[in-house]
């Protein structure tokens, strides 16, 4: 802001340094050696002063500054100087001084008069809130200050204008330190938490690693909403700042914290308190100043501080909110607000200081995120926190790349550093839940049976627990690409009929993915269990038709998901060909007693030419017939068959073998007990009777056989 280019000041100087020094071409060489060392740009000034023939005028204090340099030379090789030049030495001297004194008047001027024990006006007005004339003329009377001293102290002479200088300064960077501070309260404001959640979510549904939004519309919306507001509202609520404008960004989503034209005064007053050796406090102001912002800002998101200790404490339930909130913190946090905050810094301070002071504002407050992932590692292994640790270790494994390259350089390694380690002990938590999910299904030892041998409690939570391990595919296939498990012991079948893999498994196994694996052996468990629970069942037909219900259940779930790309078709065939079994063993079990009363076996009389059939050898045959499709029918209409597909199935196979047996044992010898007394007494069912009591099969609730009841002699 006004002040010469430092450059061009530089090199204008040292030139007519050269010249005044120019006795001879000795001289000058020396001059230049040690000017050289100061600034590489000198080296080369030796050539430049030979082919210039004559310079252009110059500015009085670049001639007073090269006079006085020329001056001190002088004295340091008087030997080989004239003594008639002390002179015209003693003259430039005096008019030398009488210029600084008269150059540092004029800057006292302007220093003073915003000097805020020195005017009242000093107090109530901030120069950065003037117009731009004044700030521009403060910094530049700051300049010419700065500019004076380091002349003065390089040529060690006039201690008492270098005390007075050095006084008007300190005095002016009292005045920078105030704006400074002024300028970070009334522009440092926590970021609107639901724009940023929107603004995100907006650039992700978009596909896009960063996001072009424009704030005219949510300004718009901020300006409405605070008109439309109540006017008696209470002024003291200092209001949420909402970003001036965005930057697009490679990996990360970069707004504006401080409108740019602030960002350029804070850069200023910056350049000149630590060109004044002002750093620490011009940086401690800046990192307490930005420090409460981001927390604030945080905190809007959700985030709290909490020890490992209290984490580790929290319920189940309250846990999964604060994960929840965990990672949108993370996300918007990393890619936005620390993003944004290193932008910032990296517009107000040179690199260096940059890097350290991005570290201070935010290293704590990413060490407290980071302490949260660690806690939820550390904790208690159970499988309902399984999906979460998921969650988590995806959202720090997406986001590393984006901590690397913010918190860059040593002062950010050990955020760096913390990180990885965070997201390798998520890892390794996800891989013991899952083991431990599998310890679970082996040690449940629940003994009370399903009624109506339908689809075991366990069975749906294992399968509905695998069906949702398939959408964390690539994440799993990962973990679990360094703990491969030996797959001779996963694959190692259990007992026959709940064999999965069959005699080739180890072989299929060794083609399946490592994920594929996994859950194969979780659904061969799961049915070794299953295996142990069927046998609570008295009624052998009721364990048949448990494990028929559950492994049924088990081979729908993976053909109606993602399941079967990972485990294939002919898993599918070979559970599918162990369902029928199951079912063909129900059967043999429930109805081979039925339908043993409806033989020609000993109906036969010996002794009787009559007929050669025994009437009450039949009549006991009907009845027993009869007792027995009533045990049946009472039983089975309290079993359950949930698939209405496979229920259908099963009454058509029972159907196909009832009613023709019956029809034919009625047929050839219903004859015989019609012409007796009470016929319906034996034959109290028709075939059609049968047909619909075996509609009442497999629903769960008992039907009214008698209801459905006909004398046959009604037929």
């Amino acid at each position: 802001m006004a002040a010469p280019d430092g450059e061009e000041r530089v090199l204008m100087t040292a030139q007519h340094i050269v010249r005044s020094l120019g006795t001879t071409d000795t001289m000058t060489d020396d001059m230049l050696q040690i000017l050289s060392k100061f600034d590489h740009r000198f080296s080369s000034m030796n050539d430049m002063n030979k082919k210039q023939e004559s310079t252009s005028s110059q500015d009085s204090d670049y001639y007073e500054a090269a006079a006085a340099a020329a001056e001190s030379q002088q004295l340091q090789n008087h030997s080989r100087r004239p003594s008639s030049s002390n002179v015209s030495r003693n003259n430039t001297t005096t008019g030398s001084a009488k210029l600084r004194e008269s150059r540092l008047d004029a800057a006292e001027d302007v220093v003073v008069r915003w000097d805020m024990g020195y005017s009242e006006q000093a107090k109530q007005q901030m120069i950065f809130e003037c117009p731009e004339e004044e700030a521009a003329a403060y910094l530049e009377a700051v300049d010419e200050v700065q500019y004076m001293l380091d002349s003065l102290f390089l040529q060690n002479r006039e201690p008492e204008t270098q005390a007075r200088a050095q006084n008007l300064l300190q005095l002016a960077m009292e005045r920078l330190q105030e704006e400074f501070r002024h300028l970070l309260l009334e522009n440092s404001r926590s970021v609107d938490p639901d724009w940023l959640f929107d603004s995100l979510a907006a650039a992700e549904a978009a596909g896009s690693s960063s996001f072009q939004h424009s704030l005219d519309d949510h300004d718009d919306a901020i300006a409405a909403e605070e008109s439309s507001g109540d006017d008696n509202a209470d002024e003291d609520v200092a209001p949420v700042a909402t970003p001036a404008a965005l930057v697009q960004q490679t990996t990360t989503t970069v707004v504006d914290l401080v409108h740019p034209d602030v960002v350029l005064d804070l850069g200023n007053i910056a350049q000149r308190m630590i060109a004044a050796k002002y750093q620490n406090e011009c940086c401690q102001l800046y990192v307490n100043s930005r420090k409460t912002v981001l927390e604030e800002s945080l905190y809007g998101l959700g985030v709290e501080k909490l020890s490992i200790d209290e984490v580790q404490k929290m319920p189940w339930e309250t846990l999964e909110d604060k994960i929840k909130k965990w990672i949108q913190a993370m996300k918007v946090g990393v890619k936005v607000l620390f993003a944004s905050e290193k932008l910032l810094c990296d517009q107000v301070f040179p690199t260096p200081i940059a890097e350290t002071c991005f570290s201070d504002i935010s290293k704590g407050a990413m060490m407290q995120l980071l302490s949260f992932g660690e806690a939820i590692a550390i904790s208690r292994r159970s499988p309902e926190k399984l999906f979460k640790v998921l969650d988590m270790y995806e959202t720090l494994r997406d986001l590393v790349r984006e901590i690397k390259s913010i918190f860059c350089g040593m002062s950010g390694a050990s955020v760096k550093s913390e990180a990885s380690g965070i997201l390798m002990r998520l890892g390794e938590a996800a891989r013991g839940t899952f083991a431990e999910f599998e310890n679970a299904i082996q040690r449940d030892g629940l003994r009370t049976p399903v009624p109506g041998g339908g689809v075991h409690p366990l069975t749906r939570y294992v399968m509905n627990y695998i069906v949702l391990l398939c959408e964390y595919k690539d994440t799993l296939e990962q973990l679990f690409g360094e703990k491969k498990k030996d797959g001779s012991n996963l694959l190692d079948s259990g007992n026959g009929e709940t064999d999965l893999l069959g005699d080739d498994g180890r072989h299929e196994g060794e083609k399946m993915s490592r994920l594929a694996v996994q859950i194969n052996w979780l659904t061969h468990v799961l049915l070794n269990n299953l295996d142990g629970k069927s046998k609570i069942y008295k009624d052998p037909a009721l364990t048949y038709l448990f494990l028929m219900n559950n492994v049924h259940y088990i081979v729908q779930k993976v053909k109606s998901s993602c399941v079967i790309v990972l485990i294939g078709d002919d898993w599918v065939k070979k559970q599918t060909g162990i369902v029928r079994q199951f079912a063909t063993s129900y059967q043999r079990a429930a109805w081979i007693k039925v339908l043993s009363f409806l033989k020609d076996e000993g109906i036969h009389s010996s002794g009787s030419f009559s007929s050669g059939v025994s009437r009450v050898v039949l009549k006991d045959r009907f009845k027993n017939f009869n007792a027995a499709f009533e045990d049946a029918h009472k039983a089975q209409s309290t079993w359950v068959v949930f698939d209405p597909q496979l229920r259908d199935e099963l009454r058509i196979s029972i159907a196909d073998k009832l009613l023709p047996a019956y029809r034919a044992f009625v047929g050839r010898y219903g004859n015989f007990l019609e012409t007796g007394r009470h016929p319906d007494k034996y034959i109290k069912f028709s075939a059609e009777d049968l047909e619909s009591a075996i509609g009442d099969f497999f629903e769960g609730s008992s039907g009214s056989l008698n209801l459905r009841r006909r004398s046959f002699t009604a037929q």
